[in-house]
């Protein structure tokens, strides 16, 4: 017989995650999906994230059964060109040195295991520009340690706001979990209880 009230479980230890999903008043466990994370050359941006998520999801779910797992990933792209995390100081002011005075993409995607195993997904994307920086402000930035890691080698929700010229799109989105596509994964899956998602805070 199902468990009527399934267990919760997000796959990752991001803060910014964790605080969304605490928003949405929704009550879950925290079990990181400790895995090399591996993109796919041959796949679109939207389907890399997608598939990223789907391994943290099934990686949890392998032992934890009869729970819905929720993984995330963001990724940022430049030009089809994918952007991780840096590798050190270097590699941060290189990346940030291409998205100078640039738009970029910033894609977050979201998998649901169910009770059943059954799997979905979602991918969002959202558009920032960055300002036109110099290398002062650049190192600068580098130097307060908060880029190294960050996709793209930036916080918006951090001091890397500063950086920001605009964005559109979801920015729960942009912060590492698009609140509402959670919300409609759960509600498609069967999910209990039913997430808020206004009056969202990035804190």
């Amino acid at each position: 017989m199902a468990d009527s009230n399934p267990k919760l479980i997000l796959a990752s230890q991001s803060p910014r995650r964790i605080d969304l999903l605490r928003q949405m008043e929704l009550k879950f466990e925290i079990i990181p999906a400790s895995m090399d994370e591996v993109t796919d050359p041959t796949l679109p941006p939207e389907e890399n994230a997608k598939a990223l998520a789907y391994q943290k999801a099934e990686h949890v779910a392998r032992t934890h059964p009869g729970c819905f797992v929720i993984g995330a990933d963001t990724i940022v792209v430049l030009e089809d060109r994918l952007l991780g995390k840096p590798q050190n100081v270097k590699d941060a002011e290189a990346m940030l040195n291409e998205l100078s005075g640039r738009a970029h993409q910033v894609i977050t995607g979201v998998a649901l295991i169910d009770p059943e195993g059954v799997h979905s997904a979602h991918a969002e994307v959202s558009t920032v520009r960055i300002q036109k920086l110099d290398l002062e402000t650049i190192r600068r930035y580098i130097e307060g340690g908060e880029p190294m890691d960050k996709a793209g080698a930036y916080a918006i929700q951090g001091e890397g706001a500063e950086l920001v010229e605009g964005w559109s799109g979801s920015w729960t989105n942009i912060v590492g979990l698009p609140v509402k596509a959670v919300s409609h994964l759960l509600e498609q899956a069967g999910f209990p209880h039913r997430p808020n998602t206004e009056n969202i805070e990035i804190l």
